[in-house]
């Protein structure tokens, strides 16, 4: 991989950059330190490359070729969003090879946790090291129910005029909720070249696709021979928490890190420790 990039650059400024992909157009942010493995950031239900947050992203860029990526048919990519997380697994798989890397570090959150684990499993080789945020296995307990627990937030949100990620990743505790604050205010920084929000029908594809996820038989993660971090908050409403516990058991020589008081977002509550502890993992 030869291509050059302003190693100074933040996340805010990071230009929007498209590849082609057998005819499709993948939409990705670059940015961080050229050379040795790159970190390729895989996102949550209903995100664009906007959605990732800066603070850990620039961070992770002081040491780390890190990029962000939309998926197929998402935000400024071209193409029809998949149905099945298998399906943007092979799409970022793709990616990968096109950009050209043969060897990578994954870090997904959310919906990204899953599409990361089964990019790790399917491809043994090509993952250096995982880090899953938020996250929950094939056909964990209540994945499929996202939308039963979601939907009502979601409603409330809107009705109140604020965004739904407010009650979706922080709980209602005054310190999460300032740090909701925060995040999201953060999430508003970059001014000019934004991502295209998603549509009701992408929204409602990648809800097919996560129902899938929990109702599809369970994947054999003791065969993850690679360092594995693992984070997320303790009251994670839409991926219960207790599946951050489980993927640890099932995965040998994992790292599990649950924080305190923090719901699905507890990384970006916590971001400075949590980029800490990533930095420390990736650096091992």
């Amino acid at each position: 991989m030869t291509q050059s990039f302003d190693t100074e650059i933040k996340y805010i400024a990071a230009p929007n950059k498209t590849l082609k992909v057998d005819g499709v157009a993948f939409a990705y942010r670059e940015l961080g330190r050229k050379g040795g493995v790159p970190l390729i950031l895989l996102n949550h239900w209903g995100a664009v490359l906007d959605n990732f947050d800066p603070r850990i992203v620039d961070e992770l860029a002081k040491h780390h070729h890190v990029i962000a990526t939309d998926y197929r048919g998402v935000g400024l990519s071209g193409g029809v969003a998949p149905l099945t997380v298998a399906e943007m697994a092979r799409d970022c798989v793709g990616l990968i090879k096109a950009l050209g890397f043969d060897k990578v570090d994954l870090f997904g959150f959310s919906l990204g946790g899953f599409v990361a684990q089964d990019i790790a499993i399917t491809q043994p080789g090509l993952v250096r090291k995982l880090i899953l945020t938020g996250t929950g296995p094939a056909g964990g307990k209540d994945i499929d129910q996202v939308a039963v627990v979601s939907m009502p937030l979601i409603e409330r949100a809107m009705s109140e005029g604020i965004d739904p990620k407010t009650y979706l990743f922080f709980t209602s505790s005054e310190a999460s909720q300032q740090a909701a604050n925060a995040f999201l205010k953060a999430m508003l920084e970059r001014q000019t070249d934004r991502d295209v929000p998603v549509t009701q029908e992408v929204f409602g594809r990648q809800l097919q696709a996560i129902q899938a996820w929990g109702q599809q038989a369970p994947q054999d993660l003791s065969s993850l021979d690679i360092p594995v971090l693992i984070a997320n908050g303790d009251q994670d409403i839409m991926v219960p928490s207790e599946l951050s516990g489980d993927m640890a058991e099932r995965i040998c020589g994992s790292t599990l890190v649950i924080y305190e008081d923090a719901g699905h977002g507890g990384i970006f509550q916590n971001h400075a420790d949590f980029s800490a502890k990533a930095l420390a993992f990736l650096a091992a």
